[in-house]
């Protein structure tokens, strides 16, 4: 089974780093194949954003791509929010985490596919709505063992009139303080496979380097149908999970 999470960890970091997305979206439902419960693959899903997200926001960082004003207050906000995640996963059944991850990848599917690629419109960027709405995402998001991008670069795209570049990279530097959040919450009530969760993260470190590269190589009109067409095949796997 290393070897299978080795290989995991590895196109988890680069999905990570090129989509902008905590990884949780892929690795949830790999490791139910494989036959973990919901409840723990959530717990090494997080624990492997706290090794990406670090190593990619500061390869970003490097590259000047990080707004650290915006990043913080949506980040504090995260953190704040995801502090709540070690109570809900362990009060909500199975089922009902499953539902509300199809219903999360849904909603944003359906708003990233209405959003334009590029806007005239001014970025909403008040700092009560960012801290506001990085709470909100922390809490939902690290309960159903995701980082928050697949909510996060919506919502920053969809109704904050973000550019889809800048709204990937506020999504990684904001995964940072809600993985490292939600890892502390989900470990007080035991839902961390410490072990699995180091392979993975040691193993994404690879694949975030070459998921950077190649991202900032990317024209924007491609890097969004490439982000779309993941998120549509996310949903086809929960999917298959939750009924077969």
């Amino acid at each position: 089974m290393y070897i299978e999470l080795s290989l995991f960890g590895l196109v988890i970091g680069f999905i990570s780093a090129f989509f902008g997305i905590g990884g949780g979206t892929v690795l949830v439902p790999s490791l139910m194949f494989l036959g973990f419960d919901i409840k723990y693959a959530i717990g090494i899903s997080v624990m492997q954003m706290v090794f990406s997200s670090v190593f990619a926001t500061y390869l970003n960082i490097k590259k000047g791509k990080v707004i650290a004003k915006e990043g913080l207050l949506l980040g504090l906000g995260g953190f704040l929010g995801a502090q709540g995640s070690g109570f809900v996963v362990h009060f909500l059944p199975s089922l009902a985490l499953n539902l509300i991850f199809l219903f999360a990848i849904t909603i944003a599917i359906l708003k990233f596919f209405k959003s334009p690629i590029t806007t005239d419109k001014k970025e909403i960027n008040s700092g009560v709505v960012l801290f506001v709405v990085g709470m909100f995402v922390g809490l939902i998001a690290i309960s159903i063992g995701i980082g928050g991008g697949l909510f996060l670069t919506p919502i920053l795209v969809g109704f904050l009139n973000y550019d889809v570049k800048k709204a990937v990279g506020l999504s990684l530097f904001y995964i940072v303080f809600s993985s490292i959040s939600g890892f502390i919450s989900l470990s007080s009530y035991g839902y961390i496979h410490y072990q699995e969760g180091l392979i993975v993260g040691i193993a994404s470190l690879v694949g975030v380097y070459f998921g950077l590269k190649i991202s900032h190589k990317t024209e924007v009109a491609r890097h969004k149908q490439l982000i779309l067409g993941m998120y549509i095949i996310i949903f086809l796997m929960s999917l298959y999970k939750l009924f077969f």
